[in-house]
């Protein structure tokens, strides 16, 4: 049970780090399965390789953060109104301050694992403008994770815009996280920046405790 709890809750942290699909391939030659079969083996490699230094696997969760998600997309989901609000300014920080604590949070989260994970795709359908993914993670002697991965065709070709774990959406995850902490401080974004901000730093001296 504790394995399935952390499992859970770093796959909603991960989804953002999670998209590394064929980049090129064009958006009418990219199939769901393959796209998602091959972003979650490159998912559980990052999670699980062994000899990496912390600085390394960070590199490589940055790669894979920038890679085929649709970032802007989901800070849009993640903010919701309050996105409107934003200025721009506090629109590209934002993205920023979360690409930088995704990575800085979960990128050694599971250094330390050796499991044998695996992954499979069961089924692919549309709702609306979405492709649905729905896939499983199994590991010996434990109750399958369901998955389903939440797409949206652009004319990049394909892109992560949420992942949801036993039911409990990322994107809905985090706004209701920053939903509280914007309307602790106001209803202004700008007091979730500085939570962000504050946050980071505890981060980051975190890490460099560690490297030394």
């Amino acid at each position: 049970m504790m394995f399935r709890r952390y499992f859970l809750t770093a796959l909603v942290g991960l989804v953002t780090c999670l998209a590394h699909g064929p980049s090129s391939a064009s958006a009418g030659e990219q199939d769901p399965k393959i796209f998602v079969a091959h972003l979650a083996d490159q998912a559980m490699e990052t999670m699980t390789a062994k000899g990496l230094s912390d600085q390394d696997r960070a590199s490589r969760f940055r790669a894979l953060f920038t890679s085929e998600v649709d970032l802007p997309e989901i800070a849009k989901l993640v903010l919701a109104r309050h996105w409107r609000t934003a200025t721009p300014e506090q629109q590209q920080e934002f993205v920023k301050s979360f690409e930088d604590i995704v990575v800085l949070t979960w990128s050694t989260r599971f250094k330390d694992y050796g499991g044998d994970l695996r992954h499979s795709v069961v089924n692919v359908s549309r709702d609306e403008d979405r492709v649905l993914v729905d896939s499983k993670v199994e590991r010996q002697s434990q109750q399958p994770i369901a998955l389903q991965w939440r797409l949206k065709q652009s004319d990049a070709g394909l892109r992560v815009v949420d992942l949801v774990v036993e039911g409990s959406s990322m994107v809905i995850t985090y706004r209701a996280e920053y939903a509280s902490v914007i309307q602790s401080n106001g209803g202004k974004v700008e007091g979730l920046l500085a939570a962000m901000r504050t946050k980071l730093a505890e981060l980051k001296a975190g890490s460099a405790t560690k490297a030394n």
